[in-house]
């Protein structure tokens, strides 16, 4: 029978694409994990990994073995979860990461809620961006992730991922406030300012092209008619809000960056929030392997992030 140990490294080198990268998410040596590999491969009989370029590329029987390393270690975590569901034990260590308004919003209180209602589980949080989320779940980086859906490109879906949603976040314009109005802007609802159309001359602070909400923003602003220009490109959304509240630029983005930019003490009275010509949200959910969602801690993740997400 082969080395489940072994089969999770040829697994690993998989999902990195690089024996050193495999290496350094797992905290071995490079050359380790190549010895290691080197006897699976005396094990199975056949070559395993191509060389290409600076990368490795699996053979066929590696992509079969990868297949069913898969199959067994989801096994595995299902067996995980039964065992601690019988002994009602939320407990352990349990590993999620977040965008960042998440971050700022979401997940301090839940954070506040585990360490009160569960106080014998740990939980280490991470920044990720939302491209990035479900791969290194799958990965098996974290347990748990945080995603969000654009309108004009929602989230890939994989086979091995359970997703749970937790509610809609309004996608609105925010602009400079007026000084006559700024009393009464700030993004509160009914708050009236200029329509996206009317915004065509302005500078423009977006997330980057290739990310969904990025994507999302500039395709918006083609619908209105014009090609935005944008001054600054990043995936900081308090940033973007904190431009916007200093006269430099005008953004499209979800409510709850108002929330997270009020968290950092940004001035919302300088700033003015229009409704689109056609409302539309992000889609926030969390995501799990398959296999996992009956295990305490993540039952126990979830509720508080549900509770969480509601209070706000």
């Amino acid at each position: 029978m082969y080395s489940l140990r072994r089969l999770r490294l040829l697994r690993e080198v998989a999902a990195r694409g690089s024996l050193a990268a495999a290496a350094a998410a797992l905290g071995q040596d490079p050359s380790s994990v190549s010895h290691q590999l080197k006897i699976l491969e005396t094990e199975v009989g056949a070559a395993l990994l191509e060389r290409v370029g600076r990368g490795v590329r699996l053979t066929e029987e590696a992509q079969i073995l990868v297949t069913r390393t898969e199959a067994v270690l989801r096994e595995l975590e299902a067996a995980e979860a039964e065992i601690a569901e019988v002994r009602h034990r939320v407990g352990g260590t349990v590993r999620i990461a977040a965008f960042q308004t998440a971050l700022h919003t979401i997940v301090p209180g839940t954070l506040a809620r585990l360490a009160r209602d569960h106080p014998e589980l740990t939980v280490i949080t991470t920044h990720i961006r939302t491209e990035d989320a479900v791969p290194a779940l799958l990965a098996r980086d974290f347990d748990l992730v945080l995603q969000e859906d654009y309108p004009s490109r929602p989230a890939r879906r994989d086979d091995g991922v359970e997703t749970e949603v937790l509610g809609d976040d309004e996608l609105c314009l925010i602009t400079p406030a007026e000084p006559a109005s700024s009393e009464s802007a700030a993004g509160g609802p009914g708050a009236s300012g200029p329509g996206l159309a009317e915004c065509a001359h302005h500078a423009w602070a977006m997330e980057p092209a290739d990310t969904r909400a990025g994507h999302w923003s500039r395709a918006e602003c083609r619908r209105a008619g014009f090609e935005p220009e944008v001054r600054t490109d990043s995936s900081d959304n308090v940033l973007l809000v904190r431009l916007v509240s200093l006269g430099l630029a005008s953004a499209l983005v979800p409510r709850m960056s108002l929330r997270a930019a009020a968290s950092t003490g940004i001035d919302s009275a300088r700033i003015t929030m229009s409704d689109l010509p056609e409302p539309a949200s992000r889609r926030i959910s969390t995501a799990i392997r398959r296999g996992s969602a009956r295990t305490p801690r993540i039952i126990a993740l979830r509720s508080a992030l549900a509770e969480e997400f509601a209070r706000l």
